[in-house]
């Protein structure tokens, strides 16, 4: 094995650059492993870094708002030692590691004390410790105006989030892990422009944990007109997903993408076969479906259909009694 290959088994894939499935997003790292990674960077704490001038995405675990605990551990307290130890324009990427709608506000804030910020995660909690519905979120809109040449924004859970449209010119990665995107948010996203986004990633789920949008909400994602540097589009885990493999099917976008998910919901033959019925998908470098519910003969097809994609038809789930189907995520 060469040094080359060493390093790509070492570094496991990072979300943003590929799709990974429910299990190595949510759980742990593709190496088995819990979350030790965000951007392409270490995560660490500051207690964990002896060199300061060390390369890492810094790990936050304060709350936000005022008064969470008697030693104070809040958000800005959190911020404050990180800045009292570490040179600012080192600082390129945080994960914050609790929940809180008040985060993106309080981040916001401070972005004046963040001149280098590009990337940052809200609400990476594990979800074997902590259900992914319960993760708070609330505004995240300010984040993205105090920061316009943040390139990453990844958020996970959905409780109280909410997003206004924007225009952000430098924002290349745009991620929402959820059991439950509203409406308003995906929305807002198709309304926004990001000239610069190359991966979208929306985690839709279900309806009783907040996913109350429809397949007309996806209009201005799918119209692509917002987004012409978008190469990798993944509208996942939702319980429409038959729907939303119609949608872009037709979608103007489609033609542009190099990688598509439509993994981790409830697709069956019918949402497959309007892929195949829809535009050509030859072009596409992945098609990713893991966690599916298509039958043999559908699998087969997709396979012999695409005979130069990476054809992800992974972790097929069996048709509960009465035809029951289920997201990979929800509560």
């Amino acid at each position: 094995m060469d040094d080359d290959d060493r390093t790509r088994e070492e570094t496991p894939a990072d979300p943003g650059e590929v799709f990974l499935t429910a299990e190595a997003a949510c759980h742990h790292d593709v190496a088995g492993l819990h979350r030790e990674r965000f951007a392409g960077l270490p995560l660490k704490a500051l207690h964990e870094v002896d060199d300061p001038s060390e390369r890492v995405a810094w790990a936050l675990c304060g709350e936000s708002g005022p008064g969470h605990d008697e030693a104070g551990s809040t958000l800005a307290n959190e911020l404050d030692r990180l800045l009292e130890s570490v040179d600012p324009a080192r600082v390129e990427a945080l994960a914050v590691l609790t929940d809180g709608a008040g985060t993106a506000a309080e981040l916001a804030a401070n972005a004046h004390r963040l001149p280098a910020l590009r990337s940052v995660f809200l609400g990476l909690i594990e979800a074997e410790h902590w259900e992914i519905s319960w993760i708070r979120q609330g505004d995240i809109t300010p984040l993205l105006q105090a920061y316009p040449r943040l390139e990453r924004l990844d958020v996970r859970g959905s409780d109280g989030l909410t997003l206004s449209a924007v225009t952000h010119e430098h924002l290349r990665v745009l991620r929402f892990e959820c059991g439950g995107l509203p409406g308003a948010v995906v929305r807002a996203v198709g309304a926004s422009a990001f000239p610069a986004l190359e991966h979208l990633e929306l985690w839709l789920g279900v309806e009783s944990y907040g996913g109350d949008h429809t397949i007309a909400d996806l209009d201005g994602i799918l119209a692509g007109a917002r987004l012409p540097a978008l190469k990798r589009l993944g509208l996942r885990n939702s319980e429409q997903q038959d729907e939303v493999a119609a949608a872009v099917a037709a979608a103007p976008v489609l033609a542009r993408l190099e990688a598509l998910s439509l993994g981790m919901g409830v697709l069956s033959d019918r949402g497959a076969e309007a892929l195949l019925s829809g535009q050509p998908l030859s072009h596409l470098s992945v098609l990713d479906l893991n966690h599916h519910f298509l039958s043999d003969a559908m699998t087969d097809r997709v396979r012999r259909a695409l005979p130069g994609v990476a054809v992800d038809l992974g972790d097929r789930q069996p048709t509960e009694p009465h035809g029951w189907r289920y997201t990979a995520v929800s509560e």
